[in-house]
């Protein structure tokens, strides 16, 4: 039978998320798992092959990211459907892919489709039930619902402006017009950049909420460490670069860099967050005169 959806995760010290997340796919001939081993520091690779002989193991050398992961697991899928998850994340049988392939199936203009994503922990309130769009000045944005408990408010479907990249499915035919996800990231925004580059190519991303999972969040970077502050400053500067144009370029610069890269660095200077100052300090240099993300 022929593979309709290639589940594709990375998996980065993150040995037991990893193995959780197997255990709540349900498989079938039309399924394959992949995942990514993104260099960690124990052979967790061999450990999830001896454990689950089905899944597909692919052991990088060294950490591509969350981009550079991704693409690896995508040139090794053989699926129509691409399911990009992170290995954080639970997947609810019931309801995990035929909304998501049934809403890509609906119009050849559907590149990428998300499912609602709903917290793991406590009364799993929801995390994205779509997008806003991004400032034009700060590159900054809003998931709709976060934080929200799930009453059924955001149970209808539609267009998004992004897509999520703890959960987007993606059409392989869209896929292979637009491009692989870009590599320059190496952690946040990759996703924000591949929407846009799937939006300039004429496709359309859509929220589904027939499906649903569940994302225990961070898990690899922790909620708030200097590593995800250096990143965010970093890559907000590098995603304008690349998609911003005009005015409204150099506008965004001027703000992240000198108005609230500034107050981000004295608000963790007077807080004691020094890890966090020096994070931010390095995150605007590095885009500035360096141009090359430090890797973890």
């Amino acid at each position: 039978m022929d593979i309709k959806v290639s589940i594709i995760t990375i998996n980065y010290n993150g040995l037991a998320d990893t193995c959780a997340l197997i255990d709540s796919i349900a498989f079938n001939d039309s399924v394959e798992v992949i995942v990514v081993d993104n260099a960690s520091q124990n052979d967790e690779a061999t450990a999830i092959e001896h454990r689950y002989p089905h899944v597909r193991v692919i052991r990088s050398k060294e950490n591509l990211g969350f981009a550079g992961g991704n693409n690896l697991g995508i040139k090794a899928a053989r699926g129509k459907y691409l399911y990009l998850i992170n290995n954080d994340t639970v997947l609810k049988r019931s309801s995990a892919l035929q909304p998501l392939i049934n809403r890509l199936e609906s119009s050849e203009k559907i590149g990428i489709v998300c499912p609602k994503i709903r917290f793991a922990w406590a009364s799993q309130p929801i995390q994205y039930a779509g997008f806003t769009p991004l400032s034009s000045i700060t590159m900054r944005n809003r998931s709709i619902g976060i934080g929200e408990e799930d009453r059924g408010q955001y149970n209808t479907a539609g267009p998004t402006p992004y897509a999520h990249g703890a959960a987007m499915m993606v059409k392989r035919e869209a896929m292979e017009k637009v491009g692989l996800m870009p590599e320059c990231y190496f952690l946040y925004y990759e996703e924000l950049d591949w929407s846009m580059m799937f939006t300039r190519a004429g496709y359309d991303i859509w929220y589904e909420p027939a499906a649903t999972i569940y994302h225990k969040e961070s898990q690899t970077t922790g909620q708030s460490s200097p590593l995800k502050t250096y990143y965010l400053t970093r890559n907000r500067l590098l995603f304008a670069k690349r998609n911003a144009s005009g005015t409204a370029k150099y506008q965004t610069y001027a703000y992240l860099i000198a108005l609230s890269g500034t107050k981000d660095i004295l608000k963790y200077i007077v807080t004691g967050r020094l890890s966090h100052a020096k994070a931010t300090v390095q995150g605007l240099y590095d885009f500035m005169f360096n141009h090359t993300a430090k890797k973890r």
